[in-house]
């Protein structure tokens, strides 16, 4: 084990997830790095808002709730991860959830408000042809994120 650092250049890393293998893989490697220079982590992921047409306002409120419900509870599935791997490795670690159509800018904007150093996350998440009509929540993160960012591969 490495000796931490007594003044370290990082004090706060955000591991955002989406809950693909890669994001699993990134976020191990995020609070293995934090750990070895004795920053704490924070778990985040983001949801899409709720969006319906319908005529019916009681369906739209029902579902809406329905939908907000299962929505903060696969966020703290996902957040879940982030926690257990980092109590295995001693790191200290809170949890955050947004809810937004543009993960991109809710990384970015809450890495800023929550005064992280660092953000780590995938080369890649959603596949196949949604991934690809989205773009690149990372390569948009990269562009649009004044605080450095370390993509694992």
């Amino acid at each position: 084990m490495s000796p931490q650092l007594d003044n370290p250049l990082y004090r706060r890393i955000l591991l955002p997830t989406d809950g693909s293998e890669a994001s699993q893989r990134a976020i191990l490697s995020g609070v293995a790095f934090a750990r070895e220079v004795g920053a704490d982590v924070v778990g985040f992921t983001a949801t899409p808002a709720f969006h319906v047409l319908s005529t019916d306002p009681d369906m739209i409120g029902d579902t809406a709730e329905q939908y907000a419900d299962a929505s903060q509870e696969r966020g703290r599935r996902l957040l879940a991860d982030v926690d257990s791997a980092a109590r295995e490795a001693g790191v200290p670690c809170t949890l955050e959830q947004a809810v937004s159509d543009e993960p991109w800018q809710a990384i970015v904007d809450s890495a800023r408000r929550l005064g992280c150093d660092l953000i780590v996350m995938a080369s890649h998440g959603r596949r196949g042809l949604g991934g690809l009509l989205l773009g690149s929540e990372t390569q948009k993160v990269l562009v649009h994120s004044a605080i450095p960012v370390l993509v694992h591969r």
